[in-house]
């Protein structure tokens, strides 16, 4: 009855934050520059996550694979999990996306030890906003990089699931994003910051 429950209230959820009325052939083409739409949605770790809680926080990357326990996802999740040294370094949130339900992503997060939110989008709302949803119904392995004003830095349209991790760590140092002993130097040392301009 609580999965019945969970699944219900992630697809009206969606529904509500994302009133898009398209089909998956009509679906929305985003690209760099525009707002990237915002969602709440169920994670893998138990909680629910909006785009917006953080704006001017933390670059966001949010990314979509079609199906859970299915061959290249796994190599995908699994190569992101493998990367946390890597992507540790920058002031990210990273999420997995698909349409897989709560329970399922649950399970397969846990199957692969994985320590980041699987974001279930049973409804496809969401999926239907960003663009994602392919003609079979199910999402693209597309991921989005999303800056701190919320707008779209990137799209990857080619993932390669078994170098995904390394492959996102290097895209986010090619968009400039902070990295997180950066950060910390800006709040230890703020007269580094004063303009040397006359």
């Amino acid at each position: 009855m609580r999965t019945i429950a969970t699944t219900a209230a992630a697809t009206m959820v969606g529904l509500v934050n994302v009133a898009t009325g398209r089909g998956e052939r009509d679906a929305v083409q985003l690209k760099p520059g525009d707002p990237a739409p915002d969602f709440e949605l169920p994670g893998s770790d138990g909680r629910w996550y909006r785009l917006r809680d953080f704006r001017n926080l933390d670059t966001v990357v949010i990314a979509w694979f079609p199906k859970a326990f299915t061959g290249g996802c796994t190599k995908e999740c699994a190569s992101i999990g493998s990367s946390r040294g890597a992507l540790g370094g920058f002031k990210v949130r990273y999420f997995g996306a698909s349409i897989d339900s709560p329970d399922t992503n649950r399970a397969f997060a846990g199957s692969l030890s994985i320590d980041y939110p699987i974001l279930s989008d049973p409804g496809k709302a969401v999926a239907r906003a960003y663009g994602v949803l392919g003609a079979t119904g199910f999402p693209s392995r597309w991921t989005f990089f999303v800056g701190k004003d919320g707008r779209i830095l990137d799209i990857d349209k080619r993932v390669r699931p078994s170098s995904h991790g390394a492959d996102v760590a290097g895209r986010l140092s090619q968009l400039g994003t902070p990295r997180v002993e950066q950060v910390a130097e800006r709040v230890s040392n703020p007269k580094r910051e004063v303009s040397t301009q006359s």
